[in-house]
């Protein structure tokens, strides 16, 4: 189905990522991984921000004693709230970069990378804790991407896009993981599932690289709502906006041989659901 859509930030990001709602600011960063630059919007007022990273930026995350933790080419830093910088994590691999995080509901972050090539088993999973330890928890991953939790915190859902799956963990109460099984395939032509986000009533929602869409699927993994959009690179999804319940969308214009108007800029669907609060970076 078509669901209208706003503009919420014309932009010509190369490859815009990881909407979150910061709910302390009140505004939704966003960030454009090869344009090096981290974005806010601030939907109450149309107040916006841009910020060049010195390195290419994967997420940026809420910390829970204000600033940011960025997940960045060579390891995961943390941003302070007087805008001062230093590595929690400083582990540069020729030819990686980071990816798409997710903050747990333990406050770790999950943080992945990929190579630039996309080459298969080049890419990881990590969890650091706030003191900056970390854990391995995939070493074989190509494009590590969207990372969520069910409501009650005993499912995590991430997607390595290639797969064309978003798969499924049980995830116990000290905030490990195991049984990884598929929870949802998308067909061939329809695109590579890319981020996701989780609802409050555990719908899962994933955003489809070259498909132009994202979709809803139930917690028993049926299709039940698809919003399609007008240029084919979307990239990833959250709640945001002081109720939980607009859907912010990002989406990328690396790539693209065919004028598309909208590829590059934050888009918005008003009222389409009721999103989770998302926990800040214990860091």
């Amino acid at each position: 189905m078509t669901t209208p859509y706003e503009v919420a930030v014309r932009a010509e990001a190369t490859l815009g990522e990881g909407p979150t709602w910061d709910p302390a600011t009140g505004r939704l960063l966003w960030i454009d991984i090869l344009g090096s630059r981290l974005h806010t919007y601030d939907p109450a007022t149309g107040g916006r921000t841009v910020r060049a990273t010195d390195q290419h930026v994967g997420a940026a995350k809420p910390r829970a004693g204000g600033g940011l933790v960025l997940n960045l080419r060579d390891g995961v830093g943390l941003l302070d709230p007087d805008g001062a910088f230093r590595w929690l994590r400083h582990e540069p691999v020729p030819g990686r970069r980071a990816n798409d995080a997710a903050v747990a509901p333990d406050g770790s972050l999950w943080a992945g990378t990929m190579r630039y090539d996309e080459a298969p088993g080049g890419g990881t999973l990590s969890r650091l804790a706030g003191d900056g330890s970390a854990e391995l928890i995939l070493d074989d991953v190509a494009v590590s991407n969207g990372t969520g939790w069910s409501p009650d915190g005993t499912l995590m859902y991430y997607i390595d896009s290639p797969t064309r799956r978003v798969d499924v963990f049980d995830c116990s109460a000290d905030g490990r993981v195991s049984g990884r099984r598929p929870f949802v395939s998308v067909e061939d032509g329809a695109g590579f599932p890319d981020g996701l986000t989780v609802d409050a009533d555990g719908c899962v929602w994933v955003a489809l690289w070259d498909g132009g869409a994202v979709r809803r699927y139930t917690p028993a993994g049926e299709l039940d709502r698809v919003i399609t959009l007008p240029t084919p690179r979307v990239t990833a999804c959250a709640f945001g906006g002081a109720g939980l319940t607009d859907l912010y969308v990002t989406t990328a214009r690396v790539g693209l041989t065919a004028p598309h108007p909208v590829a590059g800029s934050l888009l918005v669907i008003a009222n389409a659901g009721k999103g989770l609060a998302q926990p800040a970076f214990a860091g």
